[in-house]
């Protein structure tokens, strides 16, 4: 039986950091599996979307707090999930989507897989349709390596090429610092730099930590996490501006007080955990320097979600 349809739903979706993110070689089907801790923090988009309009119409308004940027329908992981939603289940009613940007894109954090993984919660509850799941899992790894994750959100195992999700528990008693510098990290450009400088030799890969001692870790002192990201010495190793920005940031970390830094993603956004929000918000004040905004690094304090948020049906 099919179950009520409602007009609107608010969503909130959060960013994540990669605590952990070990990489492996690419794959026969080009996408190179990885090993890595995903952790939900309290930053996030908020998106809205209400059942209105011309059947098949999507309206997208954004409104943006970080920097404004033109994303091509095509390359919008939105109006992508929207398409493919409406695709799997039939759905042609018009939908206008507002979605408040907070998330620096290229930055690491998932933002756009985030947007994309709220959007299809938020049309699955608004359809009435109630689709499995897994119908949604698959859904989501269409879209993108990292989307499936953000279904659940909290702190989870993830391996593959991203469909694999193992929840765990959270470290919840932490806080963390997000200091994104002024310029992006190109996903793709990342890994073919770290494809080259693996087959060059310039850069080895590691050896793999087993899975039970990275979650044993993550309940413990988190001065001891052995956690490590691939793409950091790739990108330290560079005599550029950004290798220097990244080495600045991470020490400025440390310095601050931070128990572990690290790199989320394939950059550029760093961040340090640490022990009290008093901790954190101290060093957040010490790291946000002046000058423009466009020069400047972007800093935010936060702490780690046990779980994503429930969509709000109006």
């Amino acid at each position: 039986m099919e179950k009520k349809s409602f007009g609107t739903c608010t969503i909130e979706a959060p960013c994540k950091i990669n605590l952990h993110l070990a990489i492996g070689k690419r794959r026969n089907d080009g996408f190179h599996s990885i090993e890595s801790i995903f952790a939900t923090l309290a930053f996030s988009d908020t998106l809205r979307l209400e059942f209105t309009g011309f059947d098949g119409e999507t309206r997208l308004f954004t409104n943006w707090e970080t920097q404004a940027e033109e994303i091509p329908d095509e390359k919008n992981l939105i109006v992508r999930a929207i398409s493919l939603f409406r695709e799997q289940t039939g759905i042609k009613k018009g939908l206008i989507v507002r979605l408040d940007k907070r998330i620096p894109l290229g930055s690491g954090l998932g933002g756009g897989s985030s947007d994309a993984a709220a959007a299809l919660l938020a049309l699955n509850l608004l359809s009435g349709k109630a689709l499995s799941m897994q119908g949604m899992r698959e859904m989501a790894l269409v879209l993108g390596s990292d989307v499936p994750f953000f279904l659940t959100g909290g702190t989870a195992f993830v391996s593959g090429r991203g469909e694999t999700v193992e929840p765990v528990k959270s470290p919840g008693r932490f806080w963390v610092v997000l200091v994104k510098p002024p310029f992006k990290s190109d996903t793709a450009a990342a890994y073919g730099l770290l494809d080259r400088f693996r087959k060059q030799g310039v850069i080895e890969e590691k050896e793999a930590i087993p899975r039970e001692t990275l979650l044993c870790s993550l309940q413990g002192d988190s001065e001891k996490w052995p956690f490590f990201n691939d793409f950091l010495p790739v990108f330290c190793r560079e005599q550029s501006a950004s290798a220097a920005a990244y080495r600045g940031i991470l020490g400025s970390l440390r310095g601050s007080g931070a128990s572990f830094a690290g790199l989320s993603g394939s950059g550029s956004c760093c961040f340090g955990v640490f022990g009290t929000k008093d901790a954190a918000e101290k060093a957040s004040e010490r790291l946000r320097p002046g000058g423009s905004q466009k020069e400047r690094n972007n800093v935010i304090s936060t702490f780690f979600l046990a779980q994503r948020a429930d969509p709000v049906l109006e």
